[in-house]
Protein backbone atom coordinates (compact mmCIF):
# COMPACT_ATOMS: atom_id res chain seq x y z
CA UNK A 1 0.00 0.00 0.00
CA UNK A 2 2.84 2.44 0.61
CA UNK A 3 4.33 1.38 -2.81
CA UNK A 4 1.09 2.43 -4.83
CA UNK A 5 0.78 5.94 -2.64
CA UNK A 6 4.57 6.79 -3.55
CA UNK A 7 3.08 6.14 -7.14
CA UNK A 8 0.59 8.16 -7.56
CA UNK A 9 2.76 11.08 -5.36
CA UNK A 10 4.91 10.78 -8.07
CA UNK A 11 2.82 10.82 -10.65
CA UNK A 12 1.22 14.04 -9.13
CA UNK A 13 4.16 15.80 -9.36
CA UNK A 14 5.08 14.19 -13.06
CA UNK A 15 1.85 16.13 -14.00
CA UNK A 16 2.71 19.19 -12.51
CA UNK A 17 6.22 19.33 -14.11
CA UNK A 18 4.57 18.51 -17.68
CA UNK A 19 2.02 21.26 -17.17
CA UNK A 20 5.20 23.64 -16.02
CA UNK A 21 6.97 22.48 -19.46
CA UNK A 22 4.01 23.19 -21.61
CA UNK A 23 3.70 26.30 -19.94
CA UNK A 24 7.36 27.48 -20.51
CA UNK A 25 6.60 26.12 -24.04
CA UNK A 26 4.22 28.59 -24.49
CA UNK A 27 6.30 31.45 -23.19
CA UNK A 28 8.77 30.79 -25.42
CA UNK A 29 6.61 30.74 -28.44
CA UNK A 30 5.30 34.01 -27.15
CA UNK A 31 8.49 35.57 -27.70
CA UNK A 32 9.49 33.26 -30.84
CA UNK A 33 5.84 34.99 -32.42
CA UNK A 34 7.47 38.41 -32.75
CA UNK A 35 3.89 40.14 -31.36
CA UNK A 36 2.05 37.46 -33.09
CA UNK A 37 3.06 38.16 -36.37
CA UNK A 38 4.55 34.93 -36.93
CA UNK A 39 1.86 32.19 -37.82
CA UNK A 40 3.30 29.03 -36.18
CA UNK A 41 4.97 30.40 -33.18
CA UNK A 42 1.65 32.57 -32.54
CA UNK A 43 -0.63 29.30 -32.85
CA UNK A 44 2.10 27.24 -30.30
CA UNK A 45 1.05 29.80 -27.83
CA UNK A 46 -2.22 28.87 -27.39
CA UNK A 47 -1.66 25.17 -28.13
CA UNK A 48 0.51 24.44 -25.35
CA UNK A 49 -1.15 27.87 -22.94
CA UNK A 50 -4.34 25.31 -23.44
CA UNK A 51 -2.39 21.80 -22.68
CA UNK A 52 -0.64 23.94 -19.67
CA UNK A 53 -3.49 25.53 -18.24
CA UNK A 54 -5.36 21.96 -18.39
CA UNK A 55 -3.51 20.13 -16.55
CA UNK A 56 -2.58 22.67 -14.12
CA UNK A 57 -6.49 22.23 -13.43
CA UNK A 58 -6.53 18.71 -12.68
CA UNK A 59 -2.96 19.25 -10.82
CA UNK A 60 -5.33 21.45 -8.61
CA UNK A 61 -7.25 18.22 -7.65
CA UNK A 62 -4.52 17.12 -5.36
CA UNK A 63 -2.12 20.35 -4.50
CA UNK A 64 -3.26 23.37 -2.64
CA UNK A 65 -4.10 26.07 -4.42
CA UNK A 66 -0.58 28.17 -2.88
CA UNK A 67 1.77 25.52 -3.25
CA UNK A 68 0.57 24.34 -6.70
CA UNK A 69 0.50 28.57 -7.91
CA UNK A 70 3.91 29.25 -6.01
CA UNK A 71 5.87 26.21 -7.78
CA UNK A 72 4.54 26.73 -11.18
CA UNK A 73 5.36 30.27 -11.40
CA UNK A 74 8.28 30.18 -10.08
CA UNK A 75 9.66 27.23 -11.66
CA UNK A 76 8.66 28.35 -14.95
CA UNK A 77 10.38 31.66 -14.42
CA UNK A 78 13.20 30.29 -13.58
CA UNK A 79 13.61 27.99 -16.66
CA UNK A 80 12.46 31.23 -18.56
CA UNK A 81 14.91 33.26 -17.78
CA UNK A 82 17.31 30.49 -18.25
CA UNK A 83 15.63 29.94 -22.06
CA UNK A 84 16.01 33.81 -22.27
CA UNK A 85 19.64 33.71 -21.35
CA UNK A 86 20.99 31.09 -23.27
CA UNK A 87 18.65 31.23 -26.21
CA UNK A 88 17.94 34.63 -26.47
CA UNK A 89 21.25 36.22 -25.27
CA UNK A 90 19.34 38.48 -22.70
CA UNK A 91 21.78 40.14 -20.34
CA UNK A 92 22.99 38.50 -17.28
CA UNK A 93 24.45 39.71 -14.40
CA UNK A 94 25.26 38.70 -11.10
CA UNK A 95 22.17 40.21 -9.77
CA UNK A 96 19.87 38.46 -12.22
CA UNK A 97 21.47 35.24 -11.37
CA UNK A 98 21.42 35.23 -7.70
CA UNK A 99 18.10 35.97 -7.76
CA UNK A 100 16.89 33.07 -10.03
CA UNK A 101 18.57 31.38 -7.73
CA UNK A 102 16.85 32.27 -4.83
CA UNK A 103 13.69 31.58 -6.32
CA UNK A 104 15.06 28.51 -7.58
CA UNK A 105 15.55 27.87 -3.92
CA UNK A 106 12.20 28.77 -3.19
CA UNK A 107 10.65 26.79 -5.02
CA UNK A 108 12.63 23.72 -3.94
CA UNK A 109 12.08 24.75 0.13
CA UNK A 110 7.88 24.93 -0.96
CA UNK A 111 8.12 21.52 -2.61
CA UNK A 112 10.11 19.81 0.54
CA UNK A 113 7.07 21.89 2.53
CA UNK A 114 5.05 19.57 0.92
CA UNK A 115 6.44 16.65 2.03
CA UNK A 116 6.98 17.30 5.71
CA UNK A 117 3.05 17.84 6.20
Amino acid sequence: MNNELENIAVMQWLLLAVGIIMEVCGTTCMKLSDGFSNLVPSVLTFVFWGIAFTIFIFALKTYDLSLAYAIWVGSGLVIVSIIGILYFKEPANALKIGSILLIAIGVTGLGVSDLIR
